[in-house]
């Protein structure tokens, strides 16, 4: 389904439902892992990615289609995502810089839906060492494959920037490999 396509049936009203279910199917599984991949615990992100989408529904309308519809979903979600982050920063009152990511670790760990192999999780738990905005554009990048003017787009961050922190992630995970092996 076009997303353009999409974007007609939801501003029809008679149409509005069946184009958010059809939203739904295209790009509710993508949002889940975009999300999973920041916040770490299946659970939270549920309860983000329904905030997504809510978000969505409510102003869809509006979208004025100045840029993909894609990329306006990365950006809530990756703007949804770090209110989550901050807000539970703030309750547990831990910092979730390079210095302490253990609680995300433990998080990754105990959960019974983490299914990787040894490898991943010692990528995930290399991953949970970078800073939040390092970490977003790793993801971004290496999981879901986004050009880095897409990502531009999403974050609101020049492409010369977001290479600089690619390569920082990417030196600082191997970093981590090397020392843990």
């Amino acid at each position: 389904m076009e997303d353009d396509l999409i974007i007609a049936k939801f501003a029809n009203e008679n149409t509005r439902e069946e184009a958010f279910n059809l939203l739904l199917k295209k790009y509710q599984q993508k949002i889940y892992w975009h999300v999973r991949r920041m916040v770490i615990d299946h659970d939270d992100a549920d309860d983000v990615v329904q905030d997504v989408f809510v978000k969505v529904w409510r102003n869809l309308e509006k979208f004025r289609e100045d840029s993909q519809l894609y990329t306006w979903l990365y950006r809530i979600a990756t703007n949804e995502c770090i209110t989550f982050l901050n807000k539970k920063k703030q309750r547990q009152h831990v910092s979730l810089d390079e210095e302490d990511s253990s609680y995300l670790s433990s998080t990754l760990t105990a959960s019974s839906y983490f299914n990787g192999d040894v490898a991943q999780m010692k990528l995930q738990q290399a991953l949970l060492k970078l800073p939040e905005k390092q970490r977003l554009v790793f993801n971004m990048k290496y999981f879901e494959d986004l050009k880095y003017e897409e990502i531009s787009e999403i974050v609101g961050t020049s492409v010369g920037a977001l290479k600089a922190s690619y390569h920082l992630a990417v030196k600082k995970i191997e970093l981590f490999f090397r020392s843990n092996d």
